[in-house]
């Protein structure tokens, strides 16, 4: 039988309930603490989740021999310092996105976990949808030929955190977020695209930033909002491919199409999956695929049908040796890099290189 894995979380609040809740459905899971500055909350998830431990200091939960890995769920400029830590006290690191408040925040994570020989993993849902799983099958078996361009978007028409009714005013913070649209939501979908289209090297990058959308004035007020609602961005890669991004937490029309590859022998485009081709015949075919059957004999049919059922079973699955870990800290890097580029471009009004980036990233994190 696999071992049980033993984890820790730190931070119970929205993310850390959710998070939670993911392995208590992960039967070789087995969260053994969590830790919160709010006592009484932490308190009443482990009564609520029958967790035996509860701490307020999250050095006290590192000290904890038995856990072998811990769950970050803190806001964005609070992970890189409490990751290091823990990486550092001998853990492994599930960590929310995005990694971290800045690329140069980021790196540090990235080198820490190369240096203390442990692993780090950074959560990325749309990795794991059935979607992208498929598309990734299509695109290593060569359907797509030489990828060369591809479009990140993610929609909402007024779903910005607190100012339109849900979620905290910490999202919209940026000595707190660091970020708004581009590493709330924007994190998932540039990922996923960087993930199918091999994580290519970033040569140069072009954006803008906007919030113009109208806010209710009292929330603005208590919020003090001050993050992009709107990120718009142009990527250059090597080997001649390119990436579009347009992330909108609030925008004045009713959808956006969705994010899709193209190459020399073919194009998808993800939620709903299609793939776009030409037959024997010179015959443009668009296909669709039947994904619940593929789930059902992915479960039924193969051995280990549950290592991609989320990010958080294929973490479990790895740190048992049942799957190979998917690349996410190189990817949520890359996409670090690629959000704050965008960022840089809109403050110097000009396309910046991927080496004025990493030269001109500050980091962001917060003193603990």
């Amino acid at each position: 039988m696999a071992k049980k894995v033993k984890i820790g979380i730190i931070g119970v609040g929205q993310i850390g309930k959710k998070h939670i809740e993911k392995y208590k459905i992960i039967p070789d899971a087995e969260i053994v603490a969590v830790c919160d500055i709010n006592e009484e909350e932490a308190k009443k998830v482990c009564e609520t989740y029958n967790i035996p431990k509860y701490y307020t200091d999250f050095r006290e939960l590192l000290k904890k021999e038995d856990i072998e890995a811990v769950d970050v769920c803190l806001h964005n400029n609070l992970h890189m310092p409490v990751t290091v830590e823990a990486l550092n006290a001998g853990k492994h690191v599930y960590c929310e996105k995005p990694m971290a408040g800045s690329y140069k925040d980021a790196l540090i994570m990235y080198e820490t976990a190369k240096k203390t020989k442990k692993f780090l993993s950074i959560q990325l849902n749309t990795l794991f949808t059935k979607d992208t799983r498929v598309a990734k099958i299509l695109i290593d078996k060569g359907y797509l030929g030489k990828i060369y361009y591809g479009r990140s978007t993610g929609y909402r028409r007024l779903g910005r955190p607190f100012v339109d009714g849900y979620g905290s005013k910490f999202f919209v913070q940026k000595d707190i977020s660091a970020g708004g649209a581009l590493y709330d939501m924007g994190v998932y979908h540039i990922a996923n695209l960087l993930y199918l289209m091999g994580n290519p090297e970033v040569i140069r990058i072009s954006g803008k930033i906007y919030q113009e959308v109208e806010i209710n004035e009292k929330r603005k007020e208590i919020s003090n909002y001050n993050v992009e609602e709107l990120g718009i961005g142009l990527i250059k890669f090597e080997k001649n491919i390119v990436m579009e991004i347009v992330e909108a937490w609030a925008i004045h029309l009713d959808s956006f199409e969705s994010s899709y590859i193209v190459g020399n022998k073919g194009g998808i485009r993800l939620n709903p999956l299609k793939c776009f081709t030409n037959i024997e015949g010179d015959i443009p075919m668009d296909a669709t695929f039947n994904l619940d059957i593929a789930d059902y004999r992915w479960h039924n049919v193969y051995e280990n049908g549950d290592v991609y059922d989320s990010p958080q079973h294929h973490w479990i699955a790895f740190l048992q040796g049942r799957v190979e870990l998917l690349p996410t800290a190189e990817i949520a890097l890359n996409t670090m890099l690629i959000s704050e580029g965008i960022y840089l471009s809109d403050k110097l009004s000009r396309e910046v290189t991927a080496e004025e980036v990493k030269e001109n990233s500050k980091s962001t994190a917060l003193k603990i």
